[in-house]
């Protein structure tokens, strides 16, 4: 199994990642699982490099590689290949140092329409990723590579798992109230404490976001909750853009798709 999840790949951010445990990893092979100090920035194009590696190794003992994940840029990268634009840091700080996201997303627009048109304009990361880009390389930022748009044959067979809204969001609730009660607070302070303390991309993760900002317990448990519901909801219309991908639905249990999912897997094998 190949872990495609942004933020499982930092050690030490267990809990608030929902990351498998020691258990599940000694009775599957896990791969792409801490492999950056939390300190560290870890980038898109580093994680292709990991992912090439992980998959040439498995497929020279003679086995297929499970994708699974959800980062949906991480997704793209590995299946498509993508080829990432260059880095500007000085670039990215002076975008940075402007706290109004909207701000940056109009000036955004202003440059290149097109890349802003596709993102949320509250989606931080995002937006300050495009700015960064057009203005370090003097391209627009949506004119590198066919885009996210472009759903290109791939020799990766995708399949989605769909679940009831209101499902989801039980699902949501009960996850975070059982990660805070697994120590999630506990585990957010000890990566705080630690001499480099959490990147700017590891300290973006849900969950330790809210209790970095100093929010008291109750206030960023509901902010985590807050915001993991509306990343599913960014994270479905992604997916469901990508028609590359055959959804296997359930009414509560998702693993009633089970047989039709592994039916689905052996079809792909034989």
């Amino acid at each position: 199994m190949v872990s495609v999840d942004s933020m499982q790949v930092y050690r030490g951010m267990d809990i608030g990642t929902a990351k498998p445990s020691a258990a599940e990893q000694a009775e599957v092979p896990h791969h792409l699982l801490d492999v950056a100090d939390p300190g560290e920035e870890f980038t898109v194009t580093r994680f292709q490099a990991a992912f090439q590696q992980a998959l040439a190794a498995i497929e020279g003992r003679g086995h297929r590689a499970l994708l699974v994940g959800g980062t949906g840029l991480y997704v793209r990268a590995v299946v498509d290949d993508l080829s990432p634009p260059g880095q500007w840091p000085e670039v990215r700080a002076e975008v940075e140092s402007e706290q109004d996201t909207s701000s940056l997303h109009a000036r955004l627009a202003a440059l290149d329409p097109d890349a802003a048109a596709r993102m949320e304009p509250t989606n931080r990361r995002r937006v300050v990723r495009a700015l960064e880009v057009t203005l370090g390389s003097g391209r627009p930022f949506s004119t590198f590579g066919p885009g996210l748009d472009a759903h290109p044959p791939s020799p990766f067979r995708m399949v989605g798992l769909w679940l009831p809204r209101p499902v989801v969001a039980q699902r949501i609730q009960a996850r975070v109230q059982a990660m805070v009660e697994a120590g999630l607070p506990d585990e957010v302070r000890a990566l705080a404490s630690r001499p480099d303390g959490l990147s700017r991309t590891a300290r973006q993760a849900l969950g330790y976001k809210e209790f970095l900002d100093g929010m008291g317990a109750e206030e960023a448990v509901a902010e985590t909750v807050r915001r993991t519901k509306a990343f599913a909801r960014r994270q479905r219309m992604w997916f469901r853009r990508d028609p590359r991908i055959t959804w296997f639905g359930a009414a509560a249990n998702p693993f009633a798709v089970l047989p039709a999912l592994l039916g689905d897997w052996s079809r792909c094998l034989s």
